[in-house]
């Protein structure tokens, strides 16, 4: 897998396809696995980046100089956009990674040109219940390591993700997750330090400021999601001023992994319109004949 050395540590990326890029963003303790059957839906249309970025399920520990925080891990996404020298970006985002990416609309709206969200974090659903039980962990000295040692544990594995998708996880992709949070000190020290930093308040607060994005935004809501309810991704549509939301049904949080090929449609559907608008510019721009 690529690495990529930015000023906070390096990260893992897959990089494929050629087109207009599109830049997915995980949550909590996933990687970019959870991404790869949406990619390879979308095919030759999009060139596809999918970063493993530092919330637990990543191989390599940042260092103790990073920012473990929604917003430090906002920055890195930002840098990495930077460093790839990527424009015109589309930024999708899922659960925790949803947040990063209204973090990064806080942080730099002119760098990101659309943004697609699917079931995620919002306003202070952060993370929604009974998910705040598991944000609050490190609070309490051994649990982060309890809570590793217990992730070695398929069943457990099992439990935790299988309220999260109507169709079942491959155990290799939960072990993938789970191990590094299990195996590595150093990544969940670092895990811990990212969930002590959560902040419901926080995200709050960027929606106050999340109108002043201009671009366009998408949003692929499962309304059999139990956490992320549906009346939250319509009060977060509202935010916007050109954005909809779309139902995807027989889904639940997980929506890359229970019905990539919807939206990976979605997706290039808004590719599409991006480039029609673009080449209809030139053209309305100009004079009339005569």
């Amino acid at each position: 897998m690529p690495e990529i050395t930015l000023s906070q540590g390096t990260l893992e990326y897959e990089d494929e396809g050629s087109g207009p890029p599109v830049v997915f963003v995980h949550g909590f303790l996933v990687d970019e696995t959870l991404w790869a059957p949406t990619a390879k839906a979308l095919g030759s249309r999009a060139r596809c980046i999918r970063p493993t970025l530092p919330l637990g399920s990543h191989r390599r520990a940042m260092g103790p100089g990073f920012d473990a925080s929604p917003r430090g891990v906002a920055r890195l996404v930002l840098e990495l956009l930077d460093a790839l020298e990527l424009e015109d970006v589309t930024l999708v985002g899922n659960d925790t990674g949803g947040a990063i990416c209204q973090f990064v609309l806080d942080e730099a709206p002119e760098r990101v040109a659309r943004v697609v969200l699917t079931d995620c974090d919002c306003f202070d659903r952060f993370p929604p219940p009974p998910f705040n039980l598991v944000f609050a962990l490190p609070r309490v000295p051994g649990l982060m390591a309890l809570t590793g040692a217990a992730l070695k544990l398929a069943p457990v594995r099992r439990l935790g993700f299988g309220v999260l998708t109507t169709h079942k996880v491959p155990a290799s992709q939960l072990e993938r997750w789970c191990r590094p949070l299990s195996q590595d000190r150093a990544v969940r020290d670092e895990t811990g330090r990212f969930l002590s930093n959560v902040d419901p308040q926080e995200l709050l607060d960027v929606a106050t400021r999340l109108p002043r994005y201009e671009g366009r935004v998408l949003l692929a809501w499962a309304p059999a999601d139990r956490f992320f309810r549906l009346e939250d991704g319509r009060r977060l549509a509202a935010l916007f001023g050109d954005s909809e939301l779309v139902e995807v049904h027989d889904a639940r949080t997980f929506v890359p992994l229970d019905q990539p090929e919807v939206l990976a449609d979605l997706i290039g559907r808004e590719l599409d319109r991006a480039a029609t608008r673009s080449a209809a510019a030139p053209r309305a721009s100009s004079p009339a004949a005569g």
